[in-house]
C-alpha cells in the first residue's frame, strides 16, 4: 500500500517537483518507506512508499516499464499477480522487481484498460502512457503524449480522488493532497453536505470539498492531456446479487464457501513484512485468525475493548474482551488490547478528522485506535470487512422491505430507514437560509433512487427485495466502511486486507440463494403490517438470523457459541457517554454559538436535537458524532 498523487495541466506548463513534493509530503504517513517523483513536461506523478512485497531498491515508484514511454503510480495489492505474472512472461514480457505493480504496468501494456478485469485485489493507481498509439488517440501531435489513466478496485476498498478546473488536472489518495495546489480552492460542497447529514454517508462521487471527487468503486477513468483535457469514466464491474437458476444441494454450497473462504484468507497472507489479524468477539474475524493462525507460527492479534463503568442498556455488551482473548488461547496468537474511555474519544478527534478529512459513516474512533496498536507490531492486518454485507449480517434491516407490494413501496420504506441522522420533516430546519438555498432543488430520495434502481426491472418477490437490498448497502454502507478503514489504517502506515472482499468468494456469495442467508424470509415475508395485531418488532430489532451459511461453515473453525450469538456491530458506548462522561465537552462544541459549524447549519435547530439526545428523550449519538466530526473538519482545513 502507498500514496499516490499527480499533476496534469491542461495548458501545457511544465510541472513543478516542488509542488508534487508538497503533495507527497502532506500524506507521508501512506508510505514511510520513500518517495519517488517523475514529470515530462506537463504531466507529473508522485508516491510514498510503504514496502510489503519486494521491499528492495526495485520496488520504488513511480515505475516504468523498459522504454520509459508507460510510467505507474499505484496505491494497492493484487492477489493474483503471481499467476498473472507468469502469463506475461510467456507473452514475452520481463521483470525487474518482484512487486505487484510491476504486474499492473505490464498487464496494462498487454491487456490495455481491460486489464483491471483480470486484477483479484484492492488498489488505485494512475498510469501515464506516452507511446505514440496514445499520442494518436488522443489527437495530440507534440513530443508530450496525451493520456492518463485511472482505476479503482471492484469494491473501493482503495480511494481515488480527483479535481478538475482552473486548467489543472489533479488526482492523489486524500483530498488533502489535492488541496496543496493553488488552483483546487478550499470551499464546502453544500450538496455533499446534504448527503452527509441525511445518510451520514455520501452516496455520490461528490465529497464535503466543493470541486473534490471520488473516482467511484468499479471504474476506470481516461483522461485526454490537452487543452480540453476530457475525462471519460467507464464502469468495468458492479455487484449482482441474483438468485441461481437452478438451486444446489445446501451441501454443495457449504463446501464450496469453505474452500473459497480459506483460499482467500491464504491469498491474502502474502507478504515480505509480519502480518496480523484483528480479533473481536465475532465470527468473521475470529473465523479468518483461525485459517491465518493454522497458515502462519504466531500470528498476533488486536482487540479495543471499552470501559463499561458508565455505560447502560444494551451497551453493556459492547466489549468483546473476554471473548477475543478466549479465541486467542484457542488459536494461539500472540494477543494485544487497547482499551478506550469517554475522554479518548475527545483527545483523539483532531488528529482523526485530519486523517479521515472524507467525512462519512459512524463513531470509527476505536478503529483509529485499534490500528494504531496494530501498527507497533505490524505492517498488514487482516480484518472482516464485507462478511456482513455478503451474508446478509443485517437482517432486521432487510426485514422492512421484503412484504413490499411494488418497487416504489419498497424505496420508500428504505429510504426512511436510511435517513440516519436527519428526516425530511427536520432537514430545512436544520440548514442556515443560505445553504437551502442553494440544495433545495436537491432531493435525497433521488439520490437514493439514483443507488438502488439500478435498472428497470421490476421486484416481484422478497428473494428479489432482498438482493436489492443487499446491492444498496455493499454500494454505499460498506464503501463507506471502506474508505474510513483505509483513511484510519494508512494515518499509522498500516495495510488493513480484506479477505471476504476475495473476487472468487465474492462472485460466489452474490449468486447464493437468498434463504442460504436469511432463515426467516418466508415467515417475515408473510405478515401483512395492515392486520389488526400483526407486528413485525421481533425482526426489526437485533436477531439472530442472518448469514446461516457462512454461520454453518465458520462453525467448522470456531466454538458454536461463536456462530449462534446475536450480531452485534464495533461500537463504543457512546449514547451513555456523550449523556455522561463527555456531557461537557458536547455542550462546549455544539451548544456554542462561536462553534464553526453555525456557518451553514442553524443553532437553535442543533440545540433542540442535541438536547434531545442528553435529556434522554431520543438517541441521536450518530448524529452528534457528525456534528462534532463536522466541526472539527472545519476547524482542521479552513481555519
Amino acid at each position: 500500500m502507498s500514496g499516490i498523487v499527480g499533476i496534469c495541466n491542461l495548458h501545457g506548463e511544465p510541472v513543478s517537483t516542488g509542488l508534487l513534493k508538497r503533495m507527497t509530503d502532506i500524506i507521508a504517513h501512506r508510505g514511510p518507506d520513500g518517495e519517488g517523483h517523475y514529470t515530462d513536461g506537463p504531466v507529473g506523478l508522485g508516491h510514498r512508499r510503504l514496502a510489503i512485497i519486494d521491499l528492495s531498491p526495485a520496488g520504488q515508484q513511480p515505475m516504468s516499464n523498459e522504454t520509459g514511454d508507460v510510467v505507474i503510480t499505484c496505491d494497492g495489492r493484487v492477489y493474483n499477480s503471481q499467476e498473472l505474472r507468469a502469463e506475461l512472461e510467456a507473452k514475452g514480457h520481463r521483470f525487474r522487481s518482484r512487486t505487484d505493480t510491476e504486474v499492473v504496468l505490464h498487464s496494462y501494456e498487454e491487456w490495455g484498460e481491460e486489464c483491471v478485469d483480470r486484477f483479484n485485489g484492492a488498489f488505485a493507481f494512475a498510469i501515464y502512457d506516452c507511446r505514440p498509439q496514445a499520442m494518436r488517440r488522443s489527437g495530440r501531435q507534440s513530443s508530450v503524449a496525451g493520456r492518463l489513466f485511472l482505476a479503482r478496485d471492484r469494491y473501493g476498498i482503495k480511494p481515488l480522488y480527483y479535481y478538475q478546473g482552473n486548467g489543472v488536472f489533479l488526482f492523489a489518495s486524500e483530498i488533502k493532497a489535492l488541496l496543496q495546489h493553488p488552483a483546487m480552492e478550499k470551499d464546502v460542497d453544500p450538496y455533499a453536505l446534504l448527503e452527509y447529514f441525511t445518510f451520514q454517508n455520501i452516496f455520490t462521487d461528490r465529497t464535503l470539498f466543493k470541486g473534490g471527487r471520488l473516482l467511484p468503486a468499479g471504474h476506470t477513468a481516461m483522461l485526454r492531456i490537452d487543452d480540453v483535457g476530457d475525462l471519460c469514466t467507464n464502469q468495468y464491474w458492479d455487484f449482482d446479487f441474483h438468485e441461481p437458476a437452478q438451486v444446489r444441494d445446501p451441501r454443495e454450497y457449504e463446501e464450496e464457501l469453505d474452500r473459497l473462504f480459506t483460499q482467500a484468507v491464504r491469498r491474502q497472507l502474502v507478504s515480505d513484512v509480519p502480518v496480523g489479524a484483528y480479533l473481536s468477539g465475532g465470527m468473521d474475524s475470529g473465523a479468518i485468525t483461525a485459517v491465518a493462525a493454522k497458515e502462519m507460527p504466531y500470528l498476533t492479534s488486536f482487540t479495543c475493548g471499552f470501559d463499561l463503568s458508565s455505560a447502560s442498556g444494551l451497551e453493556l455488551g459492547f466489549d468483546e474482551r473476554e471473548r477475543a482473548e478466549a479465541l486467542s488461547y484457542r488459536f494461539k496468537t500472540e494477543h494485544y488490547e487497547v482499551v478506550l474511555k469517554a475522554g479518548d474519544m475527545e483527545r483523539v478527534l483532531p488528529d482523526l478528522i485530519w486523517h479521515l478529512e472524507d467525512l462519512r459513516m459512524g463513531q470509527c474512533y476505536p478503529n483509529y485506535y485499534v490500528s494504531r496498536l496494530a501498527s507497533k507490531f505490524v505492517k498488514v492486518v487482516l480484518g472482516g470487512a464485507g462478511g456482513d454485507e455478503l451474508f446478509a449480517g443485517y437482517p432486521w434491516r432487510y426485514y422492512r422491505t421484503v412484504s413490499s407490494q411494488s418497487f416504489e413501496e419498497y424505496t420508500q420504506r428504505y429510504y426512511l430507514y436510511w435517513q440516519r441522522l436527519v428526516g425530511n420533516k427536520v432537514i430545512r430546519r436544520l440548514f442556515q437560509p443560505h445553504v437551502w438555498k442553494a440544495i433545495r432543488d436537491s432531493l435525497t430520495i433521488d439520490i437514493f433512487r439514483g443507488v438502488i434502481h439500478r435498472d428497470l426491472q421490476e421486484l416481484a418477490t422478497p428473494e428479489e427485495y432482498a438482493n436489492r437490498s443487499f446491492y444498496f448497502e455493499a454500494k454505499t454502507f460498506l464503501h463507506g466502511l471502506l474508505v474510513v478503514e483505509d483513511k484510519l489504517s494508512m494515518a499509522h502506515s498500516l495495510e488493513t486486507r480484506a479477505p471476504y472482499l476475495d473476487n472468487d468468494l465474492v462472485d460466489f456469495a452474490m449468486k447464493l440463494p437468498v434463504r442460504t442467508k436469511l432463515r426467516e424470509l418466508d415467515q417475515v415475508a408473510r405478515i401483512d403490517e395492515n392486520e389488526p395485531g400483526a407486528s413485525m418488532k421481533k425482526y426489526l430489532g437485533k436477531t439472530d438470523d442472518g448469514k446461516q451459511i457462512l454461520r454453518s461453515v465458520l462453525a467448522r473453525y470456531m466454538p458454536e457459541e461463536y456462530v449462534d450469538g446475536v450480531k452485534q456491530g464495533f461500537s463504543a458506548p457512546d449514547a451513555s457517554w456523550f449523556r455522561g462522561d463527555s456531557i461537557d465537552y458536547v455542550r462546549e462544541l455544539l451548544i456554542n454559538d462561536r462553534a464553526c459549524i453555525y456557518e451553514y447549519l442553524r443553532p437553535d435547530t442543533v440545540s433542540e436535537l442535541v438536547q434531545e439526545h442528553l435529556r434522554g428523550k431520543k438517541n441521536r449519538r450518530l448524529l452528534i458524532w457528525s456534528l462534532l466530526s463536522f466541526e472539527w473538519w472545519l476547524r482542521r482545513f479552513f481555519r
